[in-house]
């Protein structure tokens, strides 16, 4: 049997941080952490992407949590959450985190939860619905692709693609090249590169995710999930014919356009409800956490009670 701990602090590293209290949760072989802030409403679980850890959502969570139960995990791997062994390479691809988040929702007892995932986590996230879809009431998928859809071109620098791909995939290299430049890397390379609303990615948030991919083998969960995106393709493509999603969904694109509503049609029963959000980049929780709050909080509120009038949600 696993065992769930809870520490009653709060995190207070910047003004727009909510009080949230943080757990862990030992299951499936590892050490889970994450946090949780709200006290009434259907439970909302935040699934976070590269180079991210829960603090990509911490200023989301207070706006969610006026309505919701709101949990953000740190995926296998990543932020606080337990790294792989030393000798180990990697910590498991996608079906290993989408096992870990059914154990989480199963000890926890939140299910069916509005899951929200972004970035690398879409497969880890369409796993988890449609193998387990008794956890999942809703999908909000932020800027998510998936592999065997297009999202394995990402890999391709010879059409547009990034090298951080095959880096990150790569036994070794990460700790070869990353290792105790992280601040340099997220800050003069990620987020200027990758988002669009000035000033929105501040020093402190930098220090945060540096301080976790610091640890010793603080890049295993990235190299996990970039490793699982290089091969999992067909093995996407046949849980997607055999097992389409039969939640709603809802595919919110900034600087990828209609990449994520495009991908999500592809793998789901039924229609994807799509916002897209001018001006922001590719790290959506970050750069516009009001308008993406809204867009959730309008979505939830038909899921939850699609026969109430509009301004009753």
């Amino acid at each position: 049997m696993g065992r769930t701990t809870t520490t009653p602090t709060t995190t207070t590293a910047t003004a727009a941080t909510p009080a949230v209290t943080h757990h862990t949760a030992c299951l499936n072989g590892t050490e889970l952490h994450y946090v949780a802030a709200g006290t009434a409403g259907s439970p909302v679980l935040l699934v976070h992407g590269f180079p991210e850890t829960w603090w990509a959502f911490h200023r989301v969570i207070p706006l969610l949590a006026e309505r919701h139960r709101v949990f953000a995990v740190d995926l296998r791997g990543f932020g606080d959450s337990a790294t792989a062994p030393e000798t180990t390479e990697g910590t498991g691809g996608s079906a290993t985190a989408a096992e870990d988040l059914h154990q989480l929702i199963e000890r926890l007892g939140l299910g069916p939860v509005h899951l929200t995932g972004q970035d690398i986590a879409g497969a880890t996230a369409f796993r988890l619905a449609a193998t387990h879809p008794e956890d999942v009431a809703s999908l909000t998928a932020v800027e998510m692709g998936l592999a065997g859809f297009g999202l394995e071109n990402l890999a391709d620098v010879t059409s547009g693609g990034s090298w951080h791909v095959g880096a990150l995939a790569a036994p070794g290299i990460p700790e070869l090249l990353l290792a105790g430049r992280e601040r340099e890397f997220l800050g003069e390379w990620v987020f200027p590169t990758m988002t669009a609303v000035p000033d929105a990615i501040t020093e402190a948030d930098v220090a945060e995710l540096a301080r976790t991919y610091a640890r010793p083998g603080g890049w295993r969960g990235a190299a996990g999930l970039y490793r699982s995106m290089l091969a999992e393709g067909d093995e996407l493509r046949a849980l997607a014919q055999a097992s389409p999603l039969t939640v709603p969904v809802l595919a919110v694109g900034s600087s990828g356009g209609p990449f994520t509503a495009r991908t999500m049609s592809q793998v789901t029963g039924g229609a994807v409800r799509s916002v897209l959000l001018d001006g922001v980049g590719h790290h959506v929780a970050l750069e516009a956490p009001g308008a993406l709050s809204e867009a959730i909080l309008a979505f939830l509120a038909d899921v939850d009670d699609p026969a109430a009038p509009a301004d009753l949600r």
